[in-house]
């Protein structure tokens, strides 16, 4: 019997914007092959950065790296959004540091969405910027925080407040690696391919609602096409406008409310779990202003349920919420702003809305 020949991988052109260069994300299996063509032949050192939960894989990857003849080290971050943070980035400069980092290497960062945040500003504020490569191993990573460029760390006042736009020179996005995730954490990004439904791919949607069970597995049989269809729409949205300055802020949509229940959770919760009340919250505030039908408003809460995602939040943390929302980066000046929907994969902008019209819509959330 003939072994059959690899399928090679989907490749997903990010165009460069605001002087940065194009790169590629690869979508397939067995892609650390690849990974030597995006570190280039300038580098001499690599520096892997990966959590603490992937410390075997971290060593692997820092091994095979030697081999190659690179000067390899493993930099182990701390679990999830307890590595977003000055004192975690300031131990992966030392690193640095130490070990002679010149802007010709290169930062690979291998986890879910918070070690690529972190690799990346850490790229990014390393002499003023080298090149880094994200191996994303979560749907949350591949689908989002891998893609687009934008880095960061939380602060006490809220999540993601420092942070810089610095693209990666390649994602690789090898699905192997989703199916160790817990379903839990799996899920969880599922709010993300979600959002991409609503804000412009309802095909997405139409998948998810024709096996909602099947779409929870990393073995579905819609799973490749529902993480390339979302890094897709991430690409498209990005490629024009990387520092957010127009149409990137629809790729928002349900996260400024989530960013105010992640922080006042002490980010205990999962990034997905928030974004799925904070899409249920926006689509009833955009119903409520008279922007989105009631079918499409309805559909949020249904296929989020139907996943296992919650759509719901306490609702006596109201005035803590609305105080986190009001130094989020998309607020300017003393304007709360809000992306909505006015139709199916329409979204739009609602910029200081009545405070009677947002305690309206956390009712209809309010647990």
């Amino acid at each position: 019997m003939t072994t059959p020949e690899p399928t090679p991988p989907t490749r997903i052109s990010v165009a460069g914007s605001e002087g940065t260069a194009p790169y590629d994300v690869l979508v397939g299996r067995a892609l650390l092959g690849e990974l030597p063509a995006l570190i280039g032949p300038a580098a001499k050192r690599v520096a892997v950065l990966h959590p603490e939960a992937l410390a075997s894989t971290g060593e692997v990857l820092r091994d095979d790296l030697a081999d190659q003849g690179y000067e390899a080290i493993a930099v182990q971050l701390p679990n999830g959004e307890e590595a977003k943070t000055a004192e975690v980035a300031a131990y992966c400069w030392k690193a640095l540091g130490q070990t002679g980092f010149t802007r010709t290497d290169v930062i690979v960062g291998v986890g879910g969405g918070a070690t690529t945040d972190v690799a990346g500003f850490v790229a990014a504020s390393w002499l003023r910027g080298v090149r880094w490569v994200a191996v994303p191993t979560t749907v949350l990573g591949m689908v989002d925080a891998a893609v687009g460029g934008k880095t960061g760390i939380n602060t006490a006042e809220g999540k993601n407040l420092v942070g810089a736009f610095h693209p990666p020179a390649g994602v690789l996005c090898d699905l192997a690696a989703l199916e160790s995730l817990p379903v839990h954490d799996y899920v969880s990004g599922l709010a993300e391919i979600i959002k991409a439904g609503f804000i412009a791919d309802p095909v997405i949607l139409d998948l998810i609602e024709a096996d909602p069970e099947a779409a929870r597995s990393a073995v579905g049989p819609a799973t490749a096409e529902l993480i390339e269809r979302a890094i897709r729409v991430k690409a498209e949205v990005v490629s024009g406008d990387l520092k957010e300055s127009g149409r990137r802020e629809i790729l928002n949509y349900g996260h400024t409310l989530a960013h105010a229940i992640e922080k006042n959770e002490r980010y205990n919760w999962r990034h997905g779990a928030a974004v799925a009340v904070g899409m249920v919250f926006a689509a009833e505030l955009g119903r409520i202003a008279g922007r989105l039908d009631d079918a499409t408003a309805d559909r949020h809460r249904a296929i989020l349920e139907a996943v296992g995602l919650p759509v719901t939040y306490r609702g006596d943390q109201w005035p803590k919420l609305v105080q986190t929302m009001r130094v989020d980066k998309k607020t300017r000046g003393d304007l709360l702003r809000f992306i909505v929907l006015e139709g199916l994969a329409r979204p739009a902008v609602l910029e200081g809305p009545d405070p009677a019209m947002l305690l309206a819509a956390h009712a209809e959330i309010a647990a």
